[in-house]
Protein backbone atom coordinates (compact mmCIF):
# COMPACT_ATOMS: atom_id res chain seq x y z
CA UNK A 1 0.00 0.00 0.00
CA UNK A 2 1.09 3.41 -0.79
CA UNK A 3 -0.87 5.47 2.03
CA UNK A 4 -1.04 8.26 -0.82
CA UNK A 5 -3.82 9.77 0.68
CA UNK A 6 -3.45 9.06 4.14
CA UNK A 7 0.18 11.25 3.90
CA UNK A 8 -1.88 13.97 2.04
CA UNK A 9 -3.64 14.20 4.88
CA UNK A 10 -0.61 13.94 7.33
CA UNK A 11 0.94 17.02 5.10
CA UNK A 12 -2.70 18.94 5.61
CA UNK A 13 -2.06 18.00 9.37
CA UNK A 14 1.46 19.55 9.30
CA UNK A 15 0.44 22.92 7.82
CA UNK A 16 -2.51 23.66 10.56
CA UNK A 17 -0.35 22.68 13.16
CA UNK A 18 2.70 25.00 11.73
CA UNK A 19 0.36 27.95 11.41
CA UNK A 20 -0.61 27.90 15.34
CA UNK A 21 2.76 26.98 16.55
CA UNK A 22 4.78 29.30 14.98
CA UNK A 23 1.77 32.10 15.43
CA UNK A 24 2.71 31.42 19.86
CA UNK A 25 6.86 30.95 18.98
CA UNK A 26 8.18 33.85 21.39
CA UNK A 27 4.44 34.78 22.45
CA UNK A 28 4.80 37.27 25.52
CA UNK A 29 1.32 35.57 26.93
CA UNK A 30 2.75 32.22 26.19
CA UNK A 31 1.17 30.08 29.01
CA UNK A 32 3.56 27.42 30.41
CA UNK A 33 2.60 24.42 33.06
CA UNK A 34 4.49 21.74 34.26
CA UNK A 35 2.80 18.43 34.10
CA UNK A 36 2.86 15.32 36.68
CA UNK A 37 6.30 13.83 35.18
CA UNK A 38 7.42 17.80 35.82
CA UNK A 39 7.70 18.51 31.64
CA UNK A 40 6.82 21.35 30.49
CA UNK A 41 3.61 22.15 28.55
CA UNK A 42 2.36 25.57 26.44
CA UNK A 43 -0.86 26.63 25.52
CA UNK A 44 0.38 26.20 22.07
CA UNK A 45 1.23 21.69 22.77
CA UNK A 46 -2.44 21.57 23.58
CA UNK A 47 -4.05 23.88 20.72
CA UNK A 48 -2.08 21.95 18.01
CA UNK A 49 -2.96 18.71 19.59
CA UNK A 50 -6.81 19.64 19.61
CA UNK A 51 -6.62 21.14 15.94
CA UNK A 52 -5.14 18.15 14.80
CA UNK A 53 -7.71 15.92 16.77
CA UNK A 54 -10.59 17.96 15.10
CA UNK A 55 -9.72 17.44 11.56
CA UNK A 56 -9.09 14.09 12.17
CA UNK A 57 -12.35 13.71 13.56
CA UNK A 58 -13.75 14.60 10.47
CA UNK A 59 -11.51 12.80 8.14
CA UNK A 60 -10.51 9.65 9.68
CA UNK A 61 -13.85 8.97 12.19
CA UNK A 62 -12.57 5.09 12.39
CA UNK A 63 -8.65 5.77 13.13
CA UNK A 64 -7.80 6.16 16.83
CA UNK A 65 -5.37 8.67 18.12
CA UNK A 66 -2.50 8.63 20.48
CA UNK A 67 -1.68 12.11 21.30
CA UNK A 68 0.82 13.22 23.76
CA UNK A 69 -1.53 15.92 25.88
CA UNK A 70 -4.84 14.32 25.87
CA UNK A 71 -4.17 10.88 25.58
CA UNK A 72 -5.64 7.75 23.68
CA UNK A 73 -8.60 7.32 21.63
CA UNK A 74 -10.56 4.46 19.38
CA UNK A 75 -8.76 2.17 17.13
CA UNK A 76 -5.57 0.12 18.04
CA UNK A 77 -5.66 -1.36 14.97
CA UNK A 78 -5.23 2.02 13.04
CA UNK A 79 -3.82 5.19 15.21
CA UNK A 80 -2.86 8.24 14.54
CA UNK A 81 0.32 9.14 16.92
CA UNK A 82 0.74 12.78 17.63
CA UNK A 83 3.81 14.97 19.54
CA UNK A 84 2.13 18.46 18.99
CA UNK A 85 5.41 19.97 19.91
CA UNK A 86 8.67 17.72 20.09
CA UNK A 87 11.27 19.86 22.18
CA UNK A 88 8.46 22.19 23.82
CA UNK A 89 11.77 23.06 26.24
CA UNK A 90 13.30 24.72 22.88
CA UNK A 91 10.09 26.06 22.21
CA UNK A 92 9.51 28.15 25.75
CA UNK A 93 13.02 28.72 25.86
CA UNK A 94 12.72 30.95 22.44
CA UNK A 95 15.08 28.08 20.57
CA UNK A 96 13.52 27.32 17.26
CA UNK A 97 14.41 23.48 17.17
CA UNK A 98 10.98 21.85 17.65
CA UNK A 99 8.53 20.50 15.23
CA UNK A 100 5.50 18.44 15.46
CA UNK A 101 5.50 15.38 14.40
CA UNK A 102 2.57 13.04 12.85
CA UNK A 103 2.58 9.33 12.47
CA UNK A 104 -0.30 6.77 11.29
CA UNK A 105 0.72 3.53 12.59
CA UNK A 106 -1.18 0.23 11.09
CA UNK A 107 -0.92 -2.91 13.40
CA UNK A 108 1.53 -1.79 15.60
CA UNK A 109 3.78 -0.57 12.97
CA UNK A 110 4.72 3.01 12.09
CA UNK A 111 3.90 3.12 8.06
CA UNK A 112 4.02 6.80 6.90
CA UNK A 113 5.44 10.55 8.96
CA UNK A 114 5.36 14.18 8.86
CA UNK A 115 8.01 15.75 10.72
CA UNK A 116 7.38 19.34 10.75
CA UNK A 117 9.80 22.34 12.36
CA UNK A 118 8.83 25.84 10.74
CA UNK A 119 10.85 27.75 13.21
CA UNK A 120 13.54 25.99 10.63
CA UNK A 121 11.85 26.41 7.77
CA UNK A 122 12.12 22.49 7.25
CA UNK A 123 9.47 19.20 6.73
CA UNK A 124 10.37 15.51 6.66
CA UNK A 125 7.94 13.15 5.27
CA UNK A 126 7.93 9.69 4.37
CA UNK A 127 5.41 6.58 3.26
CA UNK A 128 6.45 3.53 1.48
CA UNK A 129 9.26 4.13 -0.99
CA UNK A 130 9.19 7.65 -0.33
CA UNK A 131 11.74 9.72 1.71
CA UNK A 132 11.99 13.36 1.18
CA UNK A 133 12.64 16.76 2.69
CA UNK A 134 11.69 20.37 2.12
CA UNK A 135 14.53 22.90 2.81
CA UNK A 136 13.96 26.79 3.90
CA UNK A 137 13.78 27.74 0.22
CA UNK A 138 10.50 25.52 -0.67
CA UNK A 139 12.79 23.37 -2.78
CA UNK A 140 12.32 19.02 -2.33
CA UNK A 141 14.77 16.66 -2.14
CA UNK A 142 15.22 13.04 -1.42
CA UNK A 143 16.52 11.43 2.13
CA UNK A 144 19.38 9.19 1.81
CA UNK A 145 21.04 7.91 5.05
CA UNK A 146 25.18 7.91 4.95
CA UNK A 147 27.26 5.17 3.53
CA UNK A 148 29.68 5.67 6.55
CA UNK A 149 30.93 1.86 7.31
CA UNK A 150 33.77 2.57 9.98
CA UNK A 151 33.26 3.85 13.61
CA UNK A 152 36.20 5.79 13.26
CA UNK A 153 34.63 8.27 10.85
CA UNK A 154 31.37 8.09 12.44
CA UNK A 155 29.29 11.32 13.65
CA UNK A 156 27.42 10.23 16.71
CA UNK A 157 24.37 11.98 18.35
CA UNK A 158 22.66 11.81 21.92
CA UNK A 159 20.82 13.46 24.55
CA UNK A 160 20.60 14.57 27.78
CA UNK A 161 23.63 12.81 30.01
CA UNK A 162 21.89 12.95 32.72
CA UNK A 163 19.57 10.44 31.18
CA UNK A 164 22.45 8.18 30.35
CA UNK A 165 23.92 7.87 33.38
CA UNK A 166 20.35 7.26 35.27
CA UNK A 167 19.98 4.23 32.88
CA UNK A 168 23.17 2.80 33.65
CA UNK A 169 24.58 3.54 30.13
CA UNK A 170 26.82 6.45 30.92
CA UNK A 171 30.23 4.70 30.91
CA UNK A 172 29.45 2.79 27.58
CA UNK A 173 28.28 6.11 26.25
CA UNK A 174 31.69 7.64 27.18
CA UNK A 175 33.65 4.92 25.50
CA UNK A 176 31.23 4.84 22.56
CA UNK A 177 32.28 8.34 21.94
CA UNK A 178 36.32 7.74 21.91
CA UNK A 179 35.58 5.52 19.43
CA UNK A 180 33.85 7.60 16.61
CA UNK A 181 35.17 10.92 14.57
CA UNK A 182 32.32 13.20 16.30
CA UNK A 183 29.96 13.55 18.81
CA UNK A 184 27.48 16.13 19.05
CA UNK A 185 23.74 16.43 21.17
CA UNK A 186 21.41 17.73 18.57
CA UNK A 187 18.58 16.40 20.52
CA UNK A 188 14.82 15.82 20.34
CA UNK A 189 13.69 14.97 16.68
CA UNK A 190 16.43 16.88 14.81
CA UNK A 191 19.27 14.42 15.66
CA UNK A 192 17.57 11.96 13.90
CA UNK A 193 16.49 13.54 10.36
CA UNK A 194 20.27 15.01 10.27
CA UNK A 195 20.78 10.85 10.26
CA UNK A 196 18.27 10.50 7.35
CA UNK A 197 19.92 13.25 5.39
CA UNK A 198 23.08 11.42 5.77
CA UNK A 199 24.49 14.10 8.26
CA UNK A 200 24.72 11.79 11.12
CA UNK A 201 25.14 7.85 11.29
CA UNK A 202 24.28 7.34 15.19
CA UNK A 203 21.64 8.75 17.08
CA UNK A 204 20.84 6.67 20.37
CA UNK A 205 18.19 8.82 23.21
CA UNK A 206 16.70 7.29 26.46
CA UNK A 207 13.34 7.61 28.33
CA UNK A 208 11.07 8.94 25.02
CA UNK A 209 7.49 7.70 24.78
CA UNK A 210 5.61 6.75 21.37
CA UNK A 211 4.25 9.96 20.41
CA UNK A 212 8.46 10.90 20.69
CA UNK A 213 9.51 8.16 18.26
CA UNK A 214 6.47 6.79 16.00
CA UNK A 215 6.85 9.64 13.43
CA UNK A 216 10.75 9.63 13.36
CA UNK A 217 10.84 5.37 12.75
CA UNK A 218 9.36 5.96 8.35
CA UNK A 219 12.17 8.79 7.53
CA UNK A 220 14.51 7.10 9.23
CA UNK A 221 13.78 3.63 7.34
CA UNK A 222 12.51 4.93 4.82
CA UNK A 223 15.89 6.82 3.90
CA UNK A 224 17.91 3.77 4.29
CA UNK A 225 18.39 3.47 7.57
CA UNK A 226 18.10 1.30 10.68
CA UNK A 227 15.24 1.87 13.96
CA UNK A 228 15.54 -0.53 16.97
CA UNK A 229 15.47 -0.10 20.71
CA UNK A 230 19.06 -0.31 22.14
CA UNK A 231 18.82 -3.81 23.76
CA UNK A 232 16.20 -5.19 21.25
CA UNK A 233 13.58 -5.00 19.03
CA UNK A 234 11.44 -1.57 18.54
CA UNK A 235 7.84 -1.83 19.98
CA UNK A 236 4.88 0.46 21.57
CA UNK A 237 7.08 0.32 25.15
CA UNK A 238 10.50 1.26 23.91
CA UNK A 239 11.78 4.12 25.63
CA UNK A 240 15.80 3.38 25.01
CA UNK A 241 16.24 3.96 20.82
CA UNK A 242 19.22 3.37 18.61
CA UNK A 243 19.05 4.51 15.21
CA UNK A 244 21.92 4.53 12.60
CA UNK A 245 22.79 4.52 8.49
CA UNK A 246 22.05 0.54 9.09
CA UNK A 247 25.91 -0.39 8.11
CA UNK A 248 26.94 0.76 11.90
CA UNK A 249 24.05 -0.89 13.48
CA UNK A 250 25.41 -3.52 14.73
CA UNK A 251 28.52 -1.93 16.26
CA UNK A 252 26.50 0.39 17.98
CA UNK A 253 24.57 -2.02 19.58
CA UNK A 254 28.07 -4.24 20.73
CA UNK A 255 29.31 -1.09 22.07
CA UNK A 256 26.31 0.24 23.76
CA UNK A 257 24.91 -3.04 25.50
Amino acid sequence: MTYQDDLDLALELAEIADAISLARFRALDLHVESKPDRSPVTDADRAVELAIKEVLAAKRLDDGIVGEEFGNSGSTTRKWIIDPIDGTANYLRGVPVWATLIALSVDGKAVLSVVSAPALGRRWWAAPGIAKTSDIDHSVRDLKVSAISELEHASLSYNNLQLWDSYGYLERLINLSRKVWRTRAYGDFYSYMLLAEGSLDIVAEHDLKLYDIAALVPIVEQAGGRFTAIDGPLNEETSSVLATNGQLHETAIQQLT
